[in-house]
Formats: C-alpha cells, structure tokens, sequence
C-alpha cells in the first residue's frame, strides 16, 4: 500500500475533470476523429523511423499495431466524416502502409500488410 495520499481536486496540477469534461463536450466528433488519426499517423512515421532521427526509434512491430489501428479508426468513420477530411487521412494511411512494406526484411503478401484487413491490398 502506498504512503501517498490520494490527490484532491483541490490539489495543484491536478486535473480538474469539470473543467475537462467541459472541454471535450465543446470539440465535434469530427475534430476528435481527426486529432487520433493525426496522432496514430505520427506515431506511426516514429516507429517507421521516418523521422529526422532515423532509426533511432524505429520498431517496425510497434509500427504495424498504430497502422492497423489506423486503418480500422478510418474504415470505421469513414462515413461519419466528410471526404473532405478522410481522403488526406486515407493518403496518409496509404502513405505509412508502403513504407512500412519498404522497411520490412519479409514483407507480407498483399493484403496480409497491416491495416489491409480493412483498406485492401497496397501496392507500391
């Protein structure tokens, strides 16, 4: 058990979940929506060390997981958000899939790479 008391609203730095819960009702879905994939994608181009810091990050198993997650985040909202916002997202997507098949000493099959369960095949 912990000697540490539990942090009290009250408390300085500790969230104030009013405050936040009033945040997050003010953001529409589709700016939600977009924000993860933005995240996901960024990630993602880490892991794929396609950063400034090269490889020093790159963890193509890691990659694979925000990819496909991704993937189903898109194939999910695509009907719930403009084209407008998903074709550059899909772009994006399209975008780390080929990577991803470029930085793999196997690459998978078409249709097996990640996030091809829910976009198709890549082909590059």
């Amino acid at each position: 058990m912990s000697d540490t008391p539990p942090a009290s609203a009250d408390a300085p730095g500790s969230p104030d979940f009013d405050e936040m819960t009033r945040d997050i009702a003010e953001v529409p879905a589709v700016e939600v929506i977009v924000t993860v994939a933005v995240n996901l994608m960024s990630a993602a181009a880490v892991k794929l060390g396609l950063t400034e810091e090269g490889d020093k990050y790159k963890d193509l198993d890691e990659a694979r997981k925000l990819v496909a997650a991704l993937a189903g985040l898109l194939d999910a909202s695509a009907t719930e958000i403009s084209s407008f916002h998903a074709a550059p997202l899909r772009d994006g997507l399209k975008s780390l899939q080929l990577a991803f098949r470029e930085a793999s000493l196997v690459p998978d099959e078409p249709g097996q790479g990640p996030g091809e369960k829910y976009t198709g095949p890549v082909y590059g």
